[in-house]
């Protein structure tokens, strides 16, 4: 039988929203064919299996994944290769894990950091690898690679925390002449709306980046798009499949944080999306070249804005470790197209399976 770990929380300031993903996964993957152990990372990076771990109730986020800290929990990938080695110092009890279900989302878990030490513990993992993670957590160099790919994205500037402090007054004026308002400020690097601000005037512009650089030091700054939010799951490796589409109708301003996570009551999710058969290819077909682009594999979730004055399509984000809670876009999409929440799991098992056979065959020691 194969051994699955979970991990979830993390060093990232998505820890809680990764417990609510990690609950549904943790309840739905079948214990006829998989060993299940979550692991329960925290904020300063430790890791902790879980002992029996329950879901139990968050007065914020719902159903979540308890999280005890318990034992001094040292990971290695000495031990056996295509297994992670986790060894309790203080007793000497020992997990091997056979392939890696990462539930996290943010910096230090969804933006190549975990997966580069996967890789080096030659152990399968679910998801996108190294590059794939960094560009889709990186707003900015995803941007850049969407554009010299042909795809259409919203204009965008990029501000450094040094260029920030040196000319923020320039900037401010440079914002202002090249978008107006209301334009968007968020983190390059964060995910969930994290320090996401809609600014409607000059005034609210220099607080709305100081609050984007206490979570990043590159911010970006877009022009406000009168859009529907549009969003596809893609599934794969080489040969990706996208799903049907599905419409968010924020009830807040925009999609922020507390209408995604806090405000149950935030956002209306539409699937299908109402969208003409010729619309809906031209996106589906984006979609898969996005996700090739920006060398995606396993999993995304990919966000489009549908400008509602042209017509026309924006690609906004990919998601390479996407929201999994039973109600969440990703594996509403893919039951809606046909792949029940436990087949889907299942799937990107195999497919986690599949790429690390497959770089098995890579040569890395050069023979003389």
């Amino acid at each position: 039988m194969i051994t699955v770990g979970i991990l979830f929380g993390g060093r990232s300031g998505e820890h809680e929203v990764s417990r609510c993903s990690a609950a549904s996964v943790f309840t739905y993957l079948d214990r006829a064919k998989y060993n299940v152990i979550a692991i329960g990372i925290d904020y300063d990076g430790r890791w902790y299996p879980q002992n029996n771990p329950s879901v139990i109730e968050h007065k914020d986020f719902g159903r979540v994944l308890d999280f005890k800290k318990e034992g001094q929990w040292l990971v290695s990938n000495f031990y056996d290769n295509g297994k992670l080695g986790i060894v309790d110092i203080s007793s000497g009890n020992k997990i091997y894990i056979d392939v890696v279900f990462p539930v996290v989302h943010g910096t230090f878990c969804e933006d190549g950091t975990l997966q580069g030490f996967l890789d080096l513990s030659l152990v399968p993992y679910v998801g996108a690898g190294v590059s794939g993670s960094a560009i889709g957590m990186d707003k900015d160099v995803a941007k850049r690679l969407l554009k010299e790919a042909g795809l259409p994205v919203v204009p965008w500037k990029k501000v450094t925390s040094l260029l920030w402090k040196e000319n923020r007054d320039l900037i401010c004026d440079d914002i202002e002449n090249e978008f107006g308002f209301p334009c968007f400020v968020k983190p390059a690097n964060a995910g969930s709306s994290v320090g996401v601000s809609k600014v409607k005037s000059s005034g609210e512009l220099g607080s709305a980046i100081d609050e984007a650089f206490l979570w990043d030091n590159k911010v970006l700054v877009e022009r406000a798009i009168n859009a529907r939010e549009i969003e596809f799951s893609v599934l794969g490796n080489d040969s990706p499949i996208v799903s049907i589409a599905g419409e968010i109708r924020p009830r807040h301003e925009f999609y922020s944080y507390e209408a995604k996570y806090i405000d149950s009551n935030g956002a209306e999710l539409v699937i299908p999306a109402r969208l003409d058969d010729v619309k809906l290819k031209e996106m589906q077909n984006s979609v898969l070249k996005a996700y090739l682009a920006l060398e995606c594999c396993g999993m995304a979730r990919v966000d489009l804005f549908l400008d509602r004055d042209s017509g026309d399509f924006y690609i906004n984000e990919i998601n390479t470790i996407p929201g999994f809670t039973s109600i969440s876009m990703y594996p509403k999409l893919w039951e809606h197209s046909g792949i029940k929440y436990g087949e889907l799991l299942d799937r990107l098992i195999e497919l986690a399976v599949e790429r690390w056979n497959r770089r098995l065959g890579i040569k890395i020691i050069h023979e003389n």
